[in-house]
């Protein structure tokens, strides 16, 4: 879909699976006073084709387009004046096959990825089971390995225990990557939700509301997933391995 941008904005599209940090991150960029940012613009159009019975499903697709050529047309549009980045927290398994890729490279893309034996425990805890496919990890290794093709090289990639391990070191970096000044206003924000939260907040935002800035690392311990789950945690490792062989350093 070619499309001209508007060329004042800086587009940035953070590519994440679910259970990861990514509301925090989403918090950390709308915390400077420069950004606007946009959650999960293909939610609807991923519920929409899919069926799929997540929570608040039915206020999620009355809430967005469920087109995907009308999400990236607003993606791409002219931004308010006064905020020259758009922040786009992007879940990869939104991303169905039949959504086109070639605006993807239009933006300036970065990849927060998460070991996916702690993103199946901690999704399972939500939603109760969890395939391949609900945790995206295919899907942002395809996303990774097409931009780094357009680029001649790796995009950036943060892991979220890094972050949270050394926030404004691994934000530093990653800002650097993208271009883009770093801010220590990228370390807290105020507790509370968001107008810009989509409206699947309640069932999914809790901890975030809480929170006032990024908290410590999980302690490290050896997860017992159930078979399924570990099936799954094993198919998905090697597309992990090959994400975090490129992930900016803590």
């Amino acid at each position: 879909m070619p499309v001209e941008l508007e060329g004042a904005t800086v587009r940035i599209a953070m590519w994440s699976g679910p259970r990861n940090i990514s509301t925090a991150m989403m918090r950390a960029f709308g915390s400077r006073t420069d950004t606007e940012v946009v959650d999960e613009p293909f939610y609807a159009v991923y519920l929409s084709d899919t069926g799929l019975a997540h929570p608040l499903a039915t206020q999620v697709i009355a809430s967005q387009p469920t087109d995907w050529r009308e999400v990236v047309r607003s993606l791409l549009a002219p931004r308010p004046a006064g905020k020259p980045i758009l922040y786009q927290k992007h879940m990869t398994h939104h991303m169905l096959p039949q959504i086109g890729r070639d605006w993807v490279g239009q933006m300036r893309n970065a990849f927060l990825i998460r070991d996916p034996a702690a993103v199946l425990a901690s999704y399972a805890q939500k939603r109760g089971a969890a395939t391949l496919a609900d945790i995206g990890i295919v899907q942002q290794h395809e996303l990774f390995e097409r931009e780094a093709q357009r680029l001649g090289h790796a995009p950036p990639v943060i892991d979220g225990r890094d972050v949270l391990a050394n926030p404004a070191g691994v934000l530093q970096r990653l800002c650097t990557a993208l271009d883009i000044e770093y801010t220590n206003a990228m370390l807290s924000w105020p507790p509370g939700r968001r107008s810009t939260d989509g409206v699947w907040a309640p069932a999914w935002y809790n901890a975030v509301e809480q929170s006032t800035g990024f908290g410590p690392p999980p302690r490290t311990a050896t997860l017992c997933l159930p078979e399924e789950l570990q099936r799954i945690a094993e198919q998905a490792q090697p597309y992990y391995a090959a994400l975090a062989l490129h992930r900016l350093p803590s």
